[in-house]
């Protein structure tokens, strides 16, 4: 049972969320300048004030409606997602999973290319987030919702397939390739998430040196500690206040982005309705509650869980973590295609759609060709 689904903005819903927005209560500056201590307020209240009086209700809801979505009930739970099948007879189906804080409107531009260049294409709402329903007891970890994508495949009608994510999608895209081997062509992960290898410490290239120093920068991490203990606590405020979503969403975004990347303020806005919309700011945040540890736990105890599964990496400059390729060869032993794009960071297809694109049809090349 598959359903069509299209995004609503209702005047009743907009009008609500500009009076919250106008009624936002401000705190002080930051005594320090910048990004340092968090989203800076000036940006904050333009951010809002654009979200405001400038964000276009209706062309919004054109923008979100671009792509084919739709939702379907799978192991209790009514799952969103979107599909475009591609022309082409030869295509080949392809599964790409956001994470946090993104949504699948990180996917807009590079949809339609890729349907182009051979790809049929499913992106899902991960549990919890978007207008994917929001799971009413715990379970819902990367291991569970690998097994719901394995069955939303299934019942497009695709026994076979790639699997690309980042983010959350990286450990969903590893973990569908160690539970459903047979089903899985490749993956394509942005990036591989592997420990450092301790026996390379001695002969270091500069790139693992830049990559161990940014891992053991943990400055920006407390949003993390926070989602894996306390998110219930947080989420009253993301789901009740859009300032507080949006700057707690938008500092993200600064931090892991490209410098060079424009993300202008109707695409930031576009993936904050996506949070806004159905309130998912809390049960998004909960899918660190499930797996955190279990994240944590690779990068501390050198878990080399092998993933037997050919797979395909791209290393983005400005993506945290970077690992070289003999540290991700320990867990990945079958390493077909490795990449390290010179533009780019941790929301790659909302960033540089063009090299993301370009990533994908690389990679899949070399998996489908051996």
């Amino acid at each position: 049972m598959i359903e069509p689904f299209r995004v609503r903005l209702g005047a009743e819903v907009v009008d609500d969320l500009r009076s919250r927005l106008r009624r936002t209560r401000w705190p002080e500056q930051a005594t320090s300048a910048g990004w340092v201590q968090g989203t800076p307020l000036p940006y904050a209240q333009e951010l809002c004030r654009h979200w405001a009086e400038s964000y276009d209700g209706a062309a919004a809801e054109a923008r979100l409606n671009r792509h084919p979505q739709f939702r379907t009930p799978i192991d209790g739970l009514t799952v969103h997602f979107v599909h475009v099948r591609s022309p082409r007879r030869d295509a080949v189906p392809l599964l790409m999973t956001h994470g946090w804080p993104g949504s699948v409107v990180e996917f807009a531009e590079v949809i339609d290319p890729l349907a182009a260049a051979g790809f049929h294409v499913v992106c899902p709402s991960l549990p919890g987030y978007g207008f994917s329903e929001k799971p009413s007891a715990p379970g819902w970890s990367v291991h569970r919702t690998a097994d719901a994508w394995a069955a939303l495949m299934a019942r497009l009608g695709y026994d076979r397939f790639l699997a690309q994510g980042h983010d959350w999608g990286t450990s969903i895209s590893t973990s569908l390739a160690q539970r459903h081997p047979s089903r899985v062509l490749g993956i394509h992960l942005m990036p591989p998430l592997v420990a450092p290898d301790p026996a390379t410490f001695a002969d270091l290239t500069a790139a693992e040196s830049a990559a161990l120093e940014a891992l053991s920068d943990d400055s920006g991490d407390g949003y993390s500690f926070l989602h894996a203990t306390r998110p219930q606590t947080i989420g009253y405020g993301l789901v009740d206040s859009p300032a507080a979503l949006a700057t707690w969403i938008v500092e993200k975004f600064h931090a892991w982005t490209d410098p060079r990347s424009v993300l202008g303020h109707d695409r930031l806005i576009d993936n904050l309705m996506l949070y806004w919309l159905p309130a998912t700011g809390a049960s998004a945040a909960r899918m660190y509650w499930e797996s955190f540890a279990e994240i944590r736990a690779l990068f501390h105890d050198g878990s080399t869980d092998s993933v037997d599964v050919p797979t395909g990496c791209s290393v983005f400059p400005y993506e945290v973590p970077r690992p070289s390729r003999r540290w991700a060869e320990r867990r990945f032993p079958d390493i077909r295609y490795w990449s390290e794009p010179s533009r780019g960071g941790h929301f790659a297809a909302f960033e540089v759609p063009e090299i993301f694109v370009d990533e994908v049809r690389a990679c899949a090349e070399v998996l489908l060709s051996q």
